[in-house]
């Protein structure tokens, strides 16, 4: 596929301020549901005891700012700017992941921007481009978490890729629940200022 091909439209590509605002809405949102959730994910744990590796289920709290940021917003670069900004003021709370959140931020985010632009290429914002930016966004963490960042080298090879399995599959379930809010929040007219104001009218192809 040519850079051609998943280029965006002038018009899809163009920022305005409330593009901006509402991006920053999104992350600012983001970013204190991240802080509260990283001081009270470990009470899940009981549920991944049978095994560990499941416990990637509970990444979608981690990976949602830039898919809803992607789907609301339908902007090149604003699943990017909310999960990374997310990502810096969870940082600011004292994250106890440290600065690795940032990269983890940059990663997801980036997940989020490829869904959009590999299957919508900016213009289509349906459910399969939803779930496309789910399971890269959610394939994205699981590669940082295991191979990269290696928070867990007891795991052997197969249960580290089992753990991608999962945050993949958290990532996929994510997609789903932010195309409907989506499409909910269109429904209240409140993207009426925005691309996404007809969502909820949309086709599940977008």
């Amino acid at each position: 596929m040519s850079s051609t091909q998943l280029a965006p439209s002038t018009s899809a590509a163009r920022w305005r301020t409330v593009d901006i605002v509402l991006t920053a809405v999104i992350a600012v949102a983001g970013g204190i549901i991240f802080a509260v959730y990283n001081q009270t994910y470990k009470v899940l744990d009981p549920l991944w005891a049978a095994f560990p590796p499941s416990s990637g289920l509970q990444t979608g709290v981690w990976l949602f700012p830039g898919i809803l940021a992607a789907l609301v917003i339908r902007r090149p670069g604003a699943g990017l700017f909310a999960e990374l900004v997310a990502a810096v003021i969870s940082a600011l709370f004292g994250s106890s992941f440290g600065l690795t959140v940032l990269v983890s931020g940059a990663l997801q985010g980036l997940g989020a921007e490829l869904g959009s632009a590999l299957l919508g290429r900016y213009r289509r914002f349906g459910l399969p481009v939803a779930l496309a930016a789910g399971a890269l966004t959610g394939f994205a963490c699981g590669i940082n978490d295991t191979f990269l960042m290696q928070f867990y080298p007891e795991y052997p090879a197969s249960w580290l890729w089992a753990y991608v399995g999962f945050v993949t599959l958290s990532g996929l379930i994510t997609g789903v629940v932010m195309w409907f809010l989506t499409r909910g929040l269109a429904a209240t007219g409140v993207l009426a200022s925005l691309r996404s104001r007809g969502a909820n009218r949309e086709g599940w192809l977008g």
